[in-house]
């Protein structure tokens, strides 16, 4: 190079304009020292300028939101379990107490309605996941094929890079022949690493969007299988419920005819007991009219006892005096009361009278009639044993037998009956005996 400072050689040195990597070997004209200042304060700021690496790709990739129809489908089926738990709950206390089936039969029917809606939630679910599986599957494919090409495109980069060679910032700026040449070199440097920087980056989202999506398809086909197992659970479910459902309405009418046969039967012994209690009373009217100088007994049971009678037996009052519902819609006339009382508990007089009936009668098992005088008897049923006979006078507290009932709808009990107007008048036996602390 022969020429003057600053005049341009023969051979024009290759601008920085062509592919990143390329040398220029040729060495600089000589300058003024003011414009090797001017450059090295700029090459120092270039340098000094922090690379700009792509943003954190978690934070460029927020997870798609989540499913509104799928989300509120849930939502529903929360509720609806809860309700269905309620009912199960509500189905154990029921069953822990004397059986309804009336009342089982709703409860059946409603958790039917449950089981029901629980399925046809858990398709809309189905469905709903169904849809985003096929949604999500487009999106993997796309970025897949978006991944692929972004790496080929890296991959020519990097090739011509490694043929190329390495490529120093300074050596280019130092290169420069004049200050438009270092200008233009530095943006070209600036927008190709720019470009790879970005190509880096969107070759790391693309990845990040390749696994976030089949990790998202995974979840979703889980989600899926795990619906459709419920599902099928609720489709027993709902054929067990029927089955139940079935089984409760044949107990239930069965139960129906056997209480009506039972009410039958008890308004046979009814009639019977009060034929017997009638013919008791014609006796001894017809006694007292044959002696009409003899003076009547003395009632041994008067209003001044009502409150103050000892009880029968010790226990709780299983069924009380008057219309109780049965089941089937029946209805249930108890004439007395049932006192809950064990196998062989000792039954005693409330009263002194005369032994008028030690009699068999069917669902009222085992009854003594004791005439207390003044039109005035007290009747004690459902006894294992009598230890008194008939026509035997017997005084207050008087053991006169044993209690059973074990057979019975009620369990081991007493049925303990007052009665008067010459026994066709029933009375609530509570009135007469003594109040309870």
């Amino acid at each position: 190079m022969t020429g003057a400072p600053g005049h341009r050689g023969t051979e024009r040195k290759h601008r920085g304009t062509g592919a990143p990597g390329h040398r220029n070997t040729g060495a600089p004209r000589h300058r003024g020292t003011g414009w090797r200042i001017f450059r090295r304060a700029v090459l120092l700021l270039v340098l000094s300028v922090p690379r700009c690496p792509g943003a954190p790709v978690s934070a460029q990739q927020p997870a798609p939101a989540p499913d509104t129809a799928l989300a509120r489908s849930q939502e529903r089926l929360a509720d609806i379990r809860r309700e269905r738990e309620r009912l199960q709950g509500e189905m154990d206390r029921l069953r822990g107490r004397v059986h309804n089936l009336s009342s089982d039969l709703t409860n059946i029917d409603r958790q039917m309605q449950i089981s029901g809606a629980i399925v046809s939630e858990l398709n809309i679910q189905v469905a709903a996941i169904g849809s985003r599986i096929d949604k999500t599957t487009e999106n993997l494919i796309v970025a897949q094929d978006a991944l692929a090409e972004k790496r080929a495109i890296l991959g020519h980069r990097l090739t011509e890079i490694s043929k190329r060679g390495p490529l120093h910032t300074f050596q280019v700026l130092l290169a420069a022949e004049s200050f438009g040449d270092l200008i233009s070199r530095y943006k070209y440097l600036y927008l190709v690493s720019r470009q790879d920087r970005q190509l880096v980056g969107d070759v790391e989202a693309l990845r990040y969007d390749v696994s976030r999506e089949r990790d998202d398809l995974l979840n979703q086909r889980s989600n899926l299988a795990s619906r459709r197992d419920e599902r099928t659970e609720e489709t027993a479910r709902l054929q067990e419920l029927e089955n139940q459902r079935q089984q409760s309405l044949l107990e239930s009418q069965r139960d129906q005819r056997r209480m009506e046969l039972r009410l039958q039967q008890l308004a046979r012994d009814e009639i019977r007991l009060n034929d017997l209690i009638a013919a008791v009373e014609l006796r001894r009217r017809r006694a007292a009219a044959a002696n009409p100088r003899t003076p009547p007994a003395a009632a041994r049971i008067t209003t001044t006892d009502m409150g103050r009678l000892d009880w029968p037996v010790e226990g709780d009052i299983v069924y009380n005096f008057g219309s109780a519902a049965g089941p089937g819609a029946t209805t249930i006339r108890w004439n007395g009361i049932g006192i809950g009382a064990a196998v062989g508990t000792p039954v005693k007089v409330v009263a002194a009278g005369t032994v008028r009936l030690v009699a068999q009668m069917s669902l009222y098992g085992l009854c003594v009639l004791v005439d207390h005088n003044g039109g005035l008897y007290s009747l004690y049923c459902q006894l294992q044993s009598a230890d008194v006979r008939q026509d035997q006078t017997v005084e207050r507290g008087a053991v006169i037998g044993r209690s059973g009932g074990a057979s019975s709808d009620q369990g081991p009990h007493l049925h303990f009956e007052i009665r008067g107007n010459g026994g066709l008048q029933h009375i609530d036996p509570v009135q007469w005996l003594r109040r309870r602390r």
